[in-house]
């Protein structure tokens, strides 16, 4: 009896796998690798044979060839005569779970520095001044960044602070300091929480030009808002990642 339910389950298993077409077999296996990519797991950057791929992830050839195409779709990988296919971009890990400035959280991988662009005294938007508990047409702190790691552009940072908070930051070093750093020397507290909202969105001409991005191209927006030890709303940032030098990871726990 039991080798008669094994054989009478077989059949549809077999069709559905006969069914699958092979473009969703290329965009699983290149999920796959990508990961192994992602995460250092080739020494020297240099991917295997297209033979050994297929052997190792019992795929067929042709659906090896189309995860690379993926890939390589990507920008992240690219074939080179003499060597195969190789990493050829990097992406930074930028954790979810901590509330870091981004020179604390890449420490690791190189320098962050910022170039502001702009820095002054505005009207707040009435969202603004809503979401930072401010009186409607409060005046804010206003900083535009454009933040480099090791010289490769990485983020435009659109900044609105409290102005009698941010009044203290213009004469602060804000090309080399993260301002979370800068918010607690002012404050004298610690900050708290953020409330945080990720999505991709497709770079408009200005963030792109500014993030030498292909216009068009998908970046990850962050949107947060930081609060200091005491509940108060500080930071609100709109932050745009070029999505080609940054993976976003976290830890998650289930509680029942």
């Amino acid at each position: 009896m039991p080798a008669e339910r094994t054989a009478t389950h077989t059949v549809p298993v077999a069709a559905a796998r006969r069914r699958r077409l092979r473009a969703d077999q290329a965009r699983q296996l290149a999920d796959l690798l990508r990961h192994q990519v992602l995460a250092g797991g080739h020494p020297g950057g240099i991917l295997p044979l297209e033979g050994e791929l297929a052997a190792s992830y019992g795929a067929g050839r042709n659906t090896v060839r189309q995860a690379l195409d993926l890939l390589r779709g990507e920008r992240l990988v690219e074939r080179r005569p003499g060597l195969g296919t190789v990493v050829v971009c990097e992406k930074y890990p930028h954790g979810l779970d901590r509330l870091q400035g981004l020179a604390e959280t890449l420490n690791e991988h190189g320098r962050v520095t910022n170039e502001v662009r702009t820095v002054g005294p505005v009207r707040a938007p009435a969202p603004v001044a809503g979401r930072l508990g401010l009186p409607e047409h409060a005046d804010v702190l206003y900083i535009e960044r454009l933040r480099h790691l090791n010289g490769l552009p990485l983020s435009l940072d659109l900044t609105y602070i409290p102005m009698d908070i941010g009044a203290g930051l213009l004469g602060c070093d804000l090309e080399n300091t993260d301002v979370f750093r800068l918010l607690e020397q002012l404050t004298g507290q610690p900050l708290g929480h953020a409330e945080i909202t990720l999505e991709a969105v497709n770079a408009d001409a200005h963030s792109a030009a500014v993030l030498q991005a292909p216009r068009g191209a998908a970046v990850l927006m962050l949107e947060r808002l930081t609060h200091l030890g005491d509940g108060r709303p500080v930071d609100l940032e709109f932050i745009r990642f070029r999505g080609d030098r940054i993976t976003m990871s976290g830890l998650l726990r289930r509680r029942l």
